[in-house]
């Protein structure tokens, strides 16, 4: 893979500045200033069409259903998953969906057999995601994420917008919602759910990671059950996982 990019970092006061703008705005309209005007023709969105993928693409499929949308199939997630894709795809009208995927010679040195997964989740995780996402986006000054304050520890305190390290912006307009807001927004614009949110799959990635959340259970507890990971590593600034 060729060196990373390294962009400038944000002029003073412009995150502060934007972040502060962001907080009085809808996600909708978040997002709509990032794709029109801050981020022009810079901007995509990495997404998993997971359980709430769907929210994020229709609001952008609402402003320019042309905004790129990397889609990281990592061969192992649900069949349900890829036909969920298809489904929104067609339905929302996004033209420029793009499926990437881990590099057959880092399978072939590190996980021949495919089944890495059963006994380093993190080696897995970096081969398949975080190293296909990191070619994807070279191109990219900006990425819409769909990750919530909520969710994880990590995103506790995350602003609106972060820059990373290496200058990428992130636009997180979704990180003051709750799981509230997204079952009310899914259900006032009648969007479909994954096919396996029904079945107790409340947060959805690859299928030998994933189970069903017990009742009770936290809303990523079907996410490598048992263990202490809850981040794959793609939203991380750094190479580490």
């Amino acid at each position: 893979m060729t060196a990373a990019i390294i962009r400038p970092p944000a002029p003073d006061g412009f995150l502060p500045d934007l972040n502060a703008t962001y907080r009085d705005l809808t996600a909708q309209n978040i997002l709509r200033d990032a794709i029109e005007n801050q981020f022009g023709g810079r901007i995509g969105i990495v997404s998993s069409f997971g359980a709430e993928s769907v929210i994020l693409l229709h609001m952008i499929a609402e402003i320019d259903p042309a905004t790129p949308v990397i889609f990281l199939n990592t061969g192992k997630l649900f069949g349900e998953t890829l036909r969920y894709r298809d489904r929104l795809q067609g339905l929302l009208g996004l033209t420029d969906v793009r499926a990437i995927g881990p590099h057959p010679v880092d399978l072939k040195s590190h996980d021949p057999k495919g089944n890495l997964w059963s006994r380093d989740t993190d080696g897995c995780c970096h081969i398949r995601k975080v190293l296909p996402q990191a070619r994807a986006i070279e191109g990219f000054d900006a990425l819409i994420t769909g990750r919530k304050r909520f969710q994880t520890g990590a995103r506790e305190h995350m602003d609106i917008i972060e820059q990373d390290s290496d200058g990428r912006y992130k636009i997180n307009p979704l990180a003051n919602w709750q799981l509230d807001d997204l079952k009310d927004y899914i259900e006032t614009h009648n969007l479909p759910r994954h096919p396996l949110v029904k079945d107790g799959y409340l947060s959805i990635g690859c299928m030998p990671c994933t189970s069903r959340v017990e009742a009770g259970g936290d809303y990523r507890s079907g996410r490598w059950a048992g263990s202490d990971k809850d981040e794959c590593g793609i939203h991380i600034d750094g190479d580490g996982i």
